[in-house]
């Protein structure tokens, strides 16, 4: 019992660490984009900061909260999640830089689809532990989540945010593939889906290019191909050891926004090969440990909801890295726990507690 014990400390350490190394790194990105934009070089790590605190205290919270509670609610969380993607599209949303993802509420903002992606973790368990037994079938089993899945992605799709919407049906079918989904089924969605997400690309001028630009971003360098470019340079300039903690170059108001989708970048220049490689073990090591809790659980509803959590970590992980290193068109996927954005923190600090309390009830057995 006692060394189960120490392997939920051990777990919360690491994620304190990334924690940490979030907002070093926030400040560390952000310091000349804050002085520029809002006149104040603390501007984004005093709310990075407050959001930690916030967000941590979510995990305590949430720790402590019976998952079986989730269940009840599933669907109300469903439906409410669904509302705020809609009223994101009105006039109750705010649009900023051509894109409407943020309700203000009270001064704060308020992403309705970070909430969606958790929301759709917990119905997918709820629901797949009840209906696992139909999803070898494609009418009575799969085409329910199909339907889901589509009427998610739609609607996220309007924010404009395809990266996101990406992510939420990608954790939708790694939940089912978990659950026993047919390789024929999932192989046949997959051709279906790509297919789907190639015609979101090219429908969009500005989509389409971003996608061009990722075979050959050195060709349009002052264009689309900036960001990247930069992203390259940046790790390209870190070597082995990093040229030190707040000398970066790149994030001199060269790399737009670095603070967010390419923080990583900052972390290869700044810290180099070594302290990325760090990050990169950090996060192995908290999926390695988020994988042994769900084949711990307890029942299938907690298995279900620790590999939504786990996948949703991963998925986000694999994509803000592979953006960076120009492995993938460039998408606005942020990096967990490290990338600044309250909201983001938030959801994934809830659904680490999440996770520490079904450890907690696994441990009981």
């Amino acid at each position: 019992m006692k060394n189960k014990d120490s392997r939920n400390i051990v777990f919360v350490i690491t994620v304190l660490l990334l924690v940490f190394v979030g907002i070093m790194m926030v400040f560390s990105s952000s310091f000349y984009y804050s002085m520029s934009k809002w006149n104040d070089k603390f501007y984004f790590f005093k709310r990075s900061i407050m959001w930690s605190i916030i967000g941590i205290t979510g995990m305590m919270i949430a720790s402590f909260v019976n998952y079986k509670l989730y269940r009840k609610i599933a669907t109300p969380l469903l439906l409410l999640s669904g509302v705020f993607l809609v009223l994101v599209l009105t006039s109750a949303g705010t649009t900023l830089n051509n894109a409407n993802r943020w309700i203000y509420i009270f001064g704060f903002s308020f992403m309705p689809s970070e909430f969606a992606k958790l929301s759709i973790i917990v119905f997918m368990a709820h629901s797949l532990e009840i209906k696992e037994k139909y999803l070898k079938s494609f009418k009575d089993g799969v085409l329910s989540y199909l339907i889901v899945a589509a009427i998610y992605f739609l609607l996220i799709i309007l924010q404009p945010n395809l990266s996101t919407a990406i992510t939420v049906v990608v954790i939708i079918f790694s939940m089912m593939y978990v659950a026993g989904m047919r390789y024929f089924h999932l192989f046949s969605i997959g051709i279906l889906g790509s297919a789907v997400v190639t015609y979101a690309a090219i429908s969009s001028e500005y989509r389409l290019k971003r996608l061009l630009t990722f075979l050959n971003p050195f060709e349009d360098v002052y264009g689309q191909g900036w960001q990247v470019v930069q992203s390259l340079y940046a790790l390209g300039m870190g070597g082995i050891r990093g040229v030190g903690l707040g000398k970066s170059v790149q994030n001199k108001l060269y790399l737009p926004e670095p603070q967010n989708d390419f923080i990583f970048a900052t972390i290869g220049e700044e810290l180099g090969f070594i302290g990325s490689t760090i990050v990169i073990l950090l996060f192995i090591f908290l999926i390695y440990q988020g994988i042994k809790i769900a084949l711990n659980a307890p029942d299938k509803f907690s298995f279900y909801l620790a590999t939504g959590i786990v996948s949703m970590i991963s998925i986000q992980t694999i994509m803000n890295i592979a953006v960076a290193t120009s492995s993938m068109p460039v998408t606005g996927v942020s990096l967990p726990f490290i990338s600044f954005g309250g909201n983001s923190l938030l959801m994934f600090m809830i659904s680490i507690g999440i996770l520490i309390n079904i450890s907690r009830n696994s441990l009981k057995n």
